[in-house]
């Protein structure tokens, strides 16, 4: 996140309509991002290739949205806001567009790539954006307002997308989704007023804080371990369970709901939690994902288990979601913007790298294996954080994800 937080008069209804239209952004950037998960089996299928190739598209976008933010914007640092959010939209737009007509796997993929480009410069600027658009006293409830677009997209996005490919096909699936981002497009010109670019933080300044700040090197650590972890088997959720439980996609796309929903409690849960114990809370969450995997490995195969499973599996991503955020903040609470680029960047490859690892072991030892390989990185998570100290971990306050300098 490059920007300074400048307020300018807008009037009070624009400025929450512009938030609104910088969650729904984040909402088809982030559905977008995931579609594929629940739709590997029929994309495979279509275009005669095995699930873990499939699982390249989650793989090749996360690459490109990780290594490409902190070079990115650095280098539109004198582009306006509104001008980049605007562009990157339509990249969005019209990369589902392509994907839904593409004849071959190989453009989907190369598509995919620089859609990831588009995803990760979002990531950075965002929420920022989301920050000045309001009074300053406003600025932390504005950030939260965006970031809950996380949650609709896991309540509603991802299983609205597995819900039509059941009904119509994968095609249409993400020919609908290049619709949906033409209108939030349409909606970010309407709302939000022009955010001159000031002040980006230099490639250079970001990749050097991790150097000096043992603190911020060891979240980044645990990030990737438990995102590797987590979406190498969330990734493959789909094949697993129709392979062991032989699941339906009605009764997958059931599930893929309960777990939104379940991350939505989690980061309710969460918020409430992290400020008395934000380390206790951080491992809560790492164990429920360790305890949530094992359940899916061993009562997973018939729908109570699969159901119990998910539920839980989604509450403790949704924790785990929020208090890495904050441990963040506690760990480079004076250079937040540049940490939070390193952790963009960290998570999203991780997220391609999850992807990437969890298909050759489908490819090569078949779905189970997927889950035993996020329950070892999700179990090395929570050992790695019970073995640290606590000066990572201190409470944060309810303005934690204010502006800095606020």
């Amino acid at each position: 996140m490059t920007e300074t937080l400048d307020r300018r008069p807008h009037s009070t209804l624009r400025s929450w309509l512009g938030v609104a239209a910088i969650t729904a952004s984040l909402f088809v950037f982030l559905t977008t991002e995931l579609m594929p998960v629940g739709l590997l089996t029929p994309i495979s299928t279509s275009l005669s290739i095995s699930v873990g190739i499939a699982g390249l598209m989650v793989t090749l976008y996360g690459v490109s949205a990780g290594l490409g933010v902190p070079f990115i914007v650095a280098w539109t640092r004198r582009v306006n806001r509104r001008v980049l959010l605007t562009t990157l939209l339509a990249i969005l737009t019209v990369g589902n567009l392509i994907t839904a007509i593409s004849p071959n796997y190989p453009l989907v993929l190369a598509t995919r790539l620089i859609m990831g480009f588009a995803n990760g410069v979002f990531w950075a600027i965002g929420v920022s954006m989301a920050m000045r658009l309001v009074p300053e006293r406003h600025a932390s409830r504005a950030a939260a307002v965006a970031m809950s677009g996380i949650s609709i997209a896991a309540v509603v996005g991802m299983p609205l997308g597995t819900a039509l490919e059941s009904l119509t096909d994968w095609r249409t699936t993400f020919l609908i989704w290049a619709g949906l981002g033409a209108l939030v497009l349409l909606a970010v010109v309407a709302t939000i007023p022009s955010l001159p670019s000031t002040n980006a933080v230099s490639a250079r300044e970001v990749f050097g804080l991790p150097l000096k700040n043992v603190p911020l090197r060891r979240v980044l650590f645990t990030v990737v371990l438990f995102v590797l972890g987590h979406f190498g088997a969330y990734t493959f959720v789909r094949p697993f369970l129709e392979q062991s439980a032989s699941a339906t996609p009605l009764f997958i796309t059931v599930l893929l709901v309960l777990y939104g929903a379940g991350g939505a409690a989690g980061n309710f849960i969460a918020g409430h939690t992290v400020n008395k114990s934000l380390r206790g809370s951080f491992i809560a969450g790492l164990a429920g994902l360790v305890v949530s995997l094992l359940l899916l490995l061993t009562v997973g195969h018939g729908p109570a288990g699969s159901i119990i499973s998910l539920i839980l599996w989604g509450v403790s991503f949704g924790v785990v979601q929020l208090c890495q955020l904050n441990m963040t903040q506690a760990a480079a609470p004076d250079t937040f913007e540049a940490a939070m680029s390193l952790n963009t960047m960290a998570y999203n490859t991780s997220i391609a790298l999850g992807a990437l690892f969890g298909g050759l072991f489908a490819d090569h030892l078949g779905v189970t294996s997927v889950v035993w390989f996020g329950l070892a990185l999700t179990a090395a998570a929570l050992l790695l954080t019970l073995g640290t100290r606590r000066k990572t971990a201190r409470t944060v306050p309810d303005d934690a994800l204010a502006p800095a300098g606020k």
